[in-house]
Formats: C-alpha cells, structure tokens, sequence
C-alpha cells in the first residue's frame, strides 16, 4: 500500500504540493518548519531501521552463530543514556524553533508602516471579505496586492471554520464572537486556492476561494472598478447571506458601516481580542 502511494506521488509535480510550493515569507516560514521536522524524524527512523536490520541479521538463530549470548544482561547505562538523550535533544529543538516561528507569524512578515487590513467571515457556506480600508467587500474571491503585508481579522456568522490559504500560510480558525489574527502575504502575482479547513455541514465542499495577487497598480484599478460596477451590500442583502445556501462570486461597492464589529459583539465579543 505503501508503496503504491510512493509509485503514485512519483507523478505529481511541485504546483500539485500547495504547501510545499509557498509563495510569500509565511508560507516559507512554515515550509522551513515542515522540513526540519521532517529531518529530525528521519534522524531517528533511519537508525532504528538499520538497527532492525543489523540485529536481525546479526542474531538470528543460525548454525555458527558466534554473537554473544548473555541471559542475564538486564541494562546498559550507556545505551540509555542514548536512547533517552537522542529524543530529549529532538524535542527540544523542534519545540524552540517552532515557538519562534510561531510567535513570528504574529507580526507582519515585513516591516510595515501601513499595513493593509481584510475583515474575514466565514458564512453557511460562503466567504465574505470586507476591506475597510478601500470600503469594497467580496463574496467568495479576495484581491490583494503583491509584497504587501496583509492583516486578516477572522470572525464567524455560522459554525466554527478555519481559513486557510495553503501556499501563502497556515491557517487560523474563525469563531463566532472572536477576532482572530493571521498575517499573510504574496510575493508573486497570480491566483491561490483559499479553503474553509472545518467541516461546517452539506455545503461544506464548496466553501472555495481564490486569491487573486496582482500588483499594487492593478490592485487600484480593480477597487476603482469594483465602487463603480458593483452592488452595494445592503443589511437586507446581508441576511439573506447569513442563511445556509451556496452563492457564486460577488463584488459589492459598498457595505453597511460596523458589520463586521456588530458580528463579532452579538455573541457577547467576550473573546473580541483573542488573536491581538
């Protein structure tokens, strides 16, 4: 089975991996992570596999076998001063670069003055994205500049979800009631599969959005053209998004002034600054 999976994945090519093919500083933070994990796994899968081997073949039962036999042998200090030091030392290691890590990614990825801010909500089952700055919102697509730190501010209307955007960064959770952080950015133009990673019910499968990058010129242009082409987002229009149904792509030109503060604080916003 295994082995069929090896055979199988031989075929894929890098764009296939999203993880493993980021496109911003978060993205290959995390990839960094991803691989020295991988490497301190392999520094003890390797040895314990050779050492399977080697007893297997070194002790088997055989006629001229010349392997010491000792019935009575119970311990070796030296052997467990190994066997115990090897995994403390791993542990300590992973654990001290991922809290670094981590807590990085609470900042912006590059120093920033003005960071540019995305209010996040994960509807039933749909996405809204509301930019507070340029007054547009968006239904099921986002459109951001390239080399530009974005500041997500992640809440639910529905049930808990996880935003996530593979080749950009990890994900965070949205939660009714709760601000969450996530800062992420694109160094390249172009487009990225962005998901709902929980499972919120039926419709589930087609919460899908796509990450538009592009630079910062054409970024203008697209704000300019959504406020003179799209459709205002009235409290009606938005009430009858909050009801669990799946919708299409959408541009709205404007929306109702505190909608994402009035959302976050009808659960009690006891939890509001989760995420700061």
């Amino acid at each position: 089975m295994g082995g069929a999976a090896i055979l199988l994945l031989t075929g894929c090519s890098p764009q296939q991996f999203t993880v493993l093919n980021p496109v911003g500083p978060v993205g290959r933070s995390e990839l960094q992570l991803i691989i020295l994990s991988t490497i301190l796994v392999l520094v003890v899968i390797v040895p314990v596999i050779a050492l399977l081997a080697y007893i297997v073949v070194r002790y088997r039962d055989k006629p001229g076998n010349t392997a010491p036999y000792q019935p009575q042998w119970s311990e070796s200090k030296k052997l467990e001063f190994v066997w115990w030091s090897i995994p403390i030392i791993i542990v300590a290691i992973l654990g001290t670069v991922t809290a670094e890590k981590t807590f990085a990614l609470t900042r912006p990825p590059e120093p920033t003055n003005n960071p540019m801010v995305v209010q996040v909500q994960s509807l039933d089952w749909k996405w809204l994205f509301q930019y507070p700055g340029q007054k547009v919102a968006t239904l099921n697509y986002l459109e951001i500049p390239t080399g530009q730190p974005i500041e997500f501010i992640l809440t639910s209307n529905a049930p808990m979800n996880s935003f996530w955007v593979p080749q950009l960064g990890g994900m965070e959770y949205t939660m009714p009631g709760t601000q969450m952080r996530l800062w992420l950015q694109a160094d390249q133009a172009g487009t990225y599969q962005g998901r709902g990673a929980n499972f919120t019910g039926r419709g589930f499968a087609h919460m899908t959005f796509n990450v538009v990058a592009t630079s910062q010129d054409k970024f203008n242009q697209w704000v300019q053209k959504v406020k003179a082409t799209g459709t205002p987002l009235t409290e009606a229009g938005y009430q009858a998004l909050v009801k669990p149904s799946l919708a299409g792509v959408i541009s709205y030109s404007s929306y109702p002034m505190g909608l994402f503060e009035n959302v976050v604080t009808k659960d009690g916003g006891g939890m509001g600054n989760m995420g700061k």
